[in-house]
């Protein structure tokens, strides 16, 4: 059984990681330009996610004008299907302010289940960012 941990990042080095886990993703994977996937980054709180104490995936959390939202759920390809996502959405919801009453976040459709799962629903119609199909998702609690 994999031992899977999710950390708040509090170091440089821990950040560095998470970077390094968003590049592999979303720039090389998906092919997001680079401009789109690095912003917001000072005004967020990061995870990093490791699996039998390798770095396998990362996330974060921001306050927007809107509320709480949930960003940059990243996994590495050989680490997925293990549960990874699952606990990093649910570490990220817990780690949310008391006063983070509206919570939400901009889901690939492909990614929708796990989000379905935690208790998001699809809010509005599908749409496109950084060429990848999305549907914004809000928690309801």
């Amino acid at each position: 059984m994999d031992l899977i941990q999710v950390l708040k990042v509090d170091s440089e080095q821990e950040l560095a990681k998470v970077y390094q886990i968003r590049t592999i993703v979303f720039v090389e994977e998906q092919n997001c330009p680079p401009e789109l996937e690095w912003e917001n980054e000072e005004v967020s709180t990061h995870f990093l996610a490791i699996c039998n104490e390798i770095p396998a995936g990362a996330c974060r959390w921001r306050q927007t004008e809107k509320g709480f939202k949930l960003e940059r759920f990243a996994v590495l390809p050989e680490f997925r299907g293990k549960g990874i996502a699952s606990k990093m959405v649910q570490f990220v919801i817990n780690d949310l302010p008391e006063s983070a009453t509206y919570i939400y976040l901009h889901a690939q459709v492909s990614a929708m289940p796990l989000y379905l799962k935690a208790n998001f629903v699809a809010e509005g119609e599908m749409f496109e960012e950084a060429g990848i199909q999305h549907y914004k998702m809000v928690l309801a609690r």
